[in-house]
């Protein structure tokens, strides 16, 4: 069971891949800032509980954390402690999260290595920022190591840290001024991860892809169900 848990909401753009960010998106067709970081009403969620007692998500759940902000970002580091109190509570759970930050994840969380339901991916959307990122994220004592190049901007090398990496998982941008990606660079990076034993995944389209030299727009609500079927018969 994978449950939504956004513990607080807003956050600030980062690099390159957050320029068409779909929060901000969201927040401006209703008139909200993005950049304001506030605690939401389901801070508590992985602790509710039922009128009987029981937890309102039972053992095994996955909270997917913090989807419309960065679990990292700096005005929240007053609050991360608590949601740290809840996922050693919740030890029976799951949590992951995607971040931009990794240079804040130590600085957050020293004893990182103790959360080992604590899934943390870093996202990584073009060469110049793995090559930022990945010899921080790539060092930390963290249970399962995943990285995201979403959006994906460009063909990335990802050949010097093979060792290291347990997932990598590509996704297009969504959105009317979504860029493009190519799936030739999908299928190259696919393939080595199938050489060196490295769990894939394709998990979005994004609105513009290219394929074998053909430009496809695809609706929002088909992105992930195209990408789960691209590599089907392959």
């Amino acid at each position: 069971m994978e449950i939504s848990y956004n513990c607080w909401h807003g956050c600030h753009k980062k690099s390159e891949g957050c320029m068409h960010c779909y929060v901000y998106r969201r927040d401006e067709s209703i008139g909200k800032d993005s950049n304001i970081v506030y605690k939401t009403a389901n801070f508590n969620l992985p602790i509710k509980k039922d009128r009987y007692g029981n937890y309102k998500y039972p053992k095994g759940t996955e909270f997917m954390m913090c989807f419309s902000s960065d679990f990292f970002v700096e005005e929240a580091d007053e609050w991360r402690k608590d949601v740290l109190k809840m996922i050693e509570i919740r030890s029976d759970c799951i949590f992951f999260c995607i971040t931009k930050r990794p240079e804040r994840i130590l600085k957050c969380i020293p004893d990182i290595d103790e959360y080992k339901n604590l899934y943390i991916y870093c996202t990584m959307e073009n060469q110049k920022r793995f090559d930022e990122r990945a010899p921080i994220y790539l060092n930390l004592p963290l249970v399962k190591k995943g990285v995201m190049i979403e959006p994906m901007l460009e063909f990335v090398d990802i050949s010097k840290y093979l060792d290291k990496i347990d997932v990598v998982s590509i996704g297009g941008e969504s959105g009317e001024n979504a860029r493009t990606i190519d799936f030739e660079w999908v299928k190259s990076i696919r393939q080595t991860c199938l050489d060196h034993n490295i769990e894939f995944d394709f998990h979005q389209t994004g609105a513009k892809i290219l394929v074998n030299g053909r430009l496809y727009t695809i609706p929002r609500k088909l992105q992930h169900l195209q990408a789960k079927k691209a590599f089907q018969n392959r």
